[in-house]
């Protein structure tokens, strides 16, 4: 199941389901799933497929303010970690920031830097090393974003109740410690 592959429903038909909205995208797949598929259990995907759901529509929204100050969300992400660790970083050290590749991170430098919000100073020990920090006007660029940013997550979460949201942020902490042992666990 993808986030777009699935069409408005009328509701959950689960006994004990989780569609206290009265339908939501996911429900509808689940039911198609079901009706091809009764002997597979589904309940994953009700889960998976409403975390992938809402990220989806949470990246879009929220890349909107990035859209109109010329950014990808990448970009973003490359600013963000330099402004967030108050230091300058080696592009490798943006890669793991970021969780991007090498060669995705020299590309965004290069657009970075030629729009004049970051910069590349070579190291004075060893000539292959680089280093990257914000300039004032990337620094001014995310420390205007970021608010805008905050304020629609809050906007978004203030339909839980503030011990639901620690509740699920308590939850999807425990998911993501779990799937990223795994993930450096299948790498080693």
């Amino acid at each position: 199941m993808t986030a777009t592959d699935a069409r408005p429903a009328a509701g959950n038909d689960k006994a004990g389901g989780t569609d206290a909205a009265g339908g939501d995208t996911v429900a509808a797949v689940v039911r198609q799933w079901r009706a091809v598929h009764p002997d597979l259990d589904t309940g994953p995907m009700e889960v998976i497929g409403r975390i992938n759901r809402c990220a989806a529509l949470l990246q879009q929204a929220e890349d909107a303010p990035l859209r109109r100050a010329g950014l990808s969300r990448a970009e973003f992400d490359l600013l963000g970690a330099l402004r967030r660790t108050g230091h300058e970083l080696t592009p490798s050290e943006l890669a793991r920031e970021t969780f991007s590749s090498g060669a995705a991170v020299t590309k965004r430098l290069k657009q970075l830097t030629g729009r004049g919000l970051a910069e590349r100073r070579g190291d004075t020990r060893d000539r292959r090393v680089a280093h990257v920090r914000l300039t004032d006007a990337g620094r001014a660029l995310v420390d205007g974003i970021l608010p805008e940013q905050l304020a629609h997550e809050t906007a978004v979460l203030s339909v839980l109740a503030p011990e639901g949201q620690g509740e699920l942020a308590g939850l999807l902490a425990g998911l993501l410690s779990r799937l990223e042992g795994r993930t450096a666990a299948l790498r080693a």
